[in-house]
């Protein structure tokens, strides 16, 4: 489930103890600087998740994570973390024979974006170099569909951890190289594998399709799907001066904290999206657009009835907006069972429109044509 299709890999090391005093942080800094730059040879990105900076709670999902409804805030921030990578690097020590519960939370809360992707091991420890750790996770990662690779680096913290840093040496930074070789194959030969599996696509109206959240990867294609969406809306109101129109890549990075925003693509590419937030009690969407050659075969009506799908419990209503001279966009969601309102601040040049949430949808949306 990584949005990343190009021949780049992402690899992203997760440092699994977060106690006070943890060596983790300083063994995650040695494998790092190791692998670095035989990744950059390979076309590997490396980035580090430390769990004790992600500061999960004790997992507080009302909904199963196989449903990728979030409801938390610091669970999007993980899912989009997660699903961006490629593969991953686990470094953990061993307590009590097993994992730290820190990283079985942070598994917990997710399942798709884990999917397809495979995962190694540096273990740290004592008497058995965190091995026992390893072998408790290896249980767990694979029930969530991932695969870990045989390669691994075991640190005995007495041979090897001298005043809190790790004393590489020839073997043990080869054996480093080692994870990320076998891991970067592996990462490669599932890539087909990560088309698409969130369970949201099977009832498309067209076959092919994958939904996600989108991720950083996604902000370049997101920006052009977004003017080509937006050239028929500023036609029909004849104005340029549409925020869409104007927004930067920058400016679509910064939305990903305060929106979400789901992707639809199509063998690979970006045909739709559609973004939305809590605002008080309003379930807000917008940013509703299908490509143009993509337009009328139902992708705009299934992706809003999506996006009502994910208002949180506590939204009354969805509302969006829509230029005041896109007649035939304004009728076609009341059709579907928007009204307008005028209450409220409204956009200059715009027209607020609201549903209930209850109301079921009733009519077709204009596919292609977008909502501000």
């Amino acid at each position: 489930m990584s949005s990343n299709s190009s021949g780049d890999l992402r690899v992203l090391v997760i440092t699994a103890s977060t106690r006070p005093g943890r060596l983790g942080p300083a063994i995650t800094d040695w494998f790092v600087r190791t692998v670095r730059p035989a990744a950059a040879s390979d076309a590997i990105t490396v980035d580090v998740a430390d769990l004790a900076d992600v500061a999960l709670p004790l997992l507080d999902e009302p909904e199963h994570p196989a449903h990728g409804s979030y409801r938390h805030e610091h669970t999007r921030r993980w899912s989009r973390t997660v699903a961006a990578a490629d593969a991953f690097v686990v470094v953990t020590p061993e307590y009590n024979f097993g994992m730290p519960a820190a990283l079985k939370n942070a598994f917990d809360f997710l399942y798709h974006e884990w999917a397809w992707k495979p995962v190694a091991f540096v273990s740290y420890g004592n008497t058995s170099a965190g091995t026992r750790s390893a072998q408790m996770a290896k249980q767990v990662v694979t029930t969530l569909r991932m695969m870990p690779v045989g390669a691994t680096v075991a640190l005995r913290i007495a041979d090897t951890v001298h005043d809190g840093q790790v004393a590489g040496s020839a073997a043990l930074d080869a054996a480093a190289r080692a994870v990320l070789g076998e891991l970067s194959r592996v990462a490669r030969a599932l890539r087909p594998l990560r088309g698409g599996t969130d369970p949201t696509v099977v009832d498309a109206p067209v076959t092919g399709l994958t939904l996600r959240e989108a991720q950083a990867g996604d902000l370049a294609e997101l920006l052009v799907l977004q003017r080509c969406c937006w050239v028929q809306e500023a036609i029909v109101n004849d104005t340029l001066d549409l925020v869409p129109l104007r927004e930067t890549i920058d400016d679509l990075r910064a939305s990903l904290e305060t929106w979400r925003w789901w992707c639809v693509r199509r063998d690979g590419r970006l045909v739709a999206a559609v973004r939305a937030r809590a605002q008080e009690r309003a379930w807000l969407i917008g940013r509703l657009m299908v490509a143009p050659d993509q337009a009328g075969n139902g992708i705009g009506s299934w992706l809003l009835s999506y996006a009502e799908g994910q208002a949180p419990e506590q939204t009354t209503h969805c509302t969006l907006f829509t230029g005041h001279r896109s007649i035939r966009n304004i009728s076609r969601y009341e059709r579907a069972g928007y009204t307008r309102t005028a209450t409220g601040d409204i956009p200059p040049d715009s027209v607020r429109l609201s549903k209930p949430r209850t109301l079921q949808l009733t009519g077709a949306v204009q596919h292609g044509v977008p909502v501000v």
